[in-house]
């Protein structure tokens, strides 16, 4: 997901008004949460096509594919530890394609069956990679093998309950050879506890439209309330005729002090092995980017 903490500096100017057609309701009803990819995507199933519900993942991979600072870092990861790899919320394959390019046997976990669909169209045209997929819930996978090295990248840790992340990490315990590194990666609870309650709606992003070819407006905002960061991506589809179809994705992350998070890994025998403030392997302060836990299997 995009970083709430580096908004971009751009606000749409001299455009003329336009009519949106909100895609959510303003108190919804039906809330579908997939933790597996890190966000909650507020929507009325009942009044949703399906072919509204597939172009989800198009926008996603389109606004986030282009996110490649980690990936040096993930691919260090796999340099040291080998294969084969298990990703945890895999998506449309922003992480998993290029470690399974370099050569690695690759697992990528999901729950939300439409992006596993995207990224089985996308190995279409890629022969001889080792990507194998499996649709599962995060916090109860069971698969007949085990990883030297377990990815949970794109900040997804934080959006799991302390029930939710305790179950995922026991699968992930299972799921380890020994000395088999888990690396989850997620923004700094302790820099985001500490900014202001609100935020104004910021222009984020344009890109066009994978689908119709129209620009796509990217604006975010957020709300900090108790010990949850909410994020808000608004996806504002610009239509020929004047109109806006806006796609509204909510997330919320734990504001958990680190310490919990370390001591939920070391109550299922992972040790930690270092923490990073960012992806450069800087060392990890308060005031980091983001927070990377390294824990190794017991």
């Amino acid at each position: 997901m995009g970083d709430p903490l580096k908004p971009r500096d751009i606000k749409s100017k001299g455009q003329r008004p336009r009519q949106i057609i909100d895609k959510r309701e303003d108190e919804p009803e039906n809330l579908r949460i997939n933790p597996a990819t890190s966000w909650r995507i507020v929507e009325n199933t009942n009044q949703r096509s399906g072919e509204e519900l597939m172009e989800w993942p198009w926008l996603y991979h389109t606004h986030h594919n282009r996110d490649i600072e980690d990936l040096p870092f993930w691919l260090s990861l796999a340099v040291q530890q080998g294969g084969p790899i298990l990703e945890l919320g895999c998506g449309t394959g922003r992480v998993a394609l290029p470690l399974a390019r370099a050569g690695y046997a690759v697992y990528g976990v999901d729950r939300d069956a439409s992006m596993l669909a995207f990224l089985q169209a996308s190995l279409l045209s890629s022969t001889c990679l080792s990507l194998i997929m499996i649709q599962a819930d995060l916090t109860a996978f069971h698969l007949e093998k085990n990883f030297s090295l377990i990815l949970l990248p794109c900040n997804t840790f934080t959006t799991l309950s302390s029930n939710e992340r305790r179950a995922m990490l026991v699968c992930v315990k299972n799921h380890l050879t020994k000395g088999g590194l888990f690396v989850a990666s997620l923004p700094n609870p302790s820099r985001l506890a500490r900014l202001p309650l609100h935020s104004e709606i910021e222009l984020e992003d344009v890109f066009q439209h994978p689908l119709s070819g129209e620009p796509v407006q990217v604006s975010s905002s957020w709300d900090h309330i108790d010990q949850y960061f909410t994020l808000s991506w608004h996806y504002d589809h610009l239509l020929p005729d004047g109109l806006v179809e806006r796609l509204t994705v909510i997330t919320r992350h734990d504001l958990s002090p680190l310490k919990v998070y370390l001591e939920e890994m070391k109550a299922v025998n992972l040790r930690i092995e270092t923490k990073y403030g960012d992806y450069d392997r800087s060392r990890y302060h308060r005031n980091s980017p983001n927070l990377i836990i390294l824990a190794k299997k017991c």
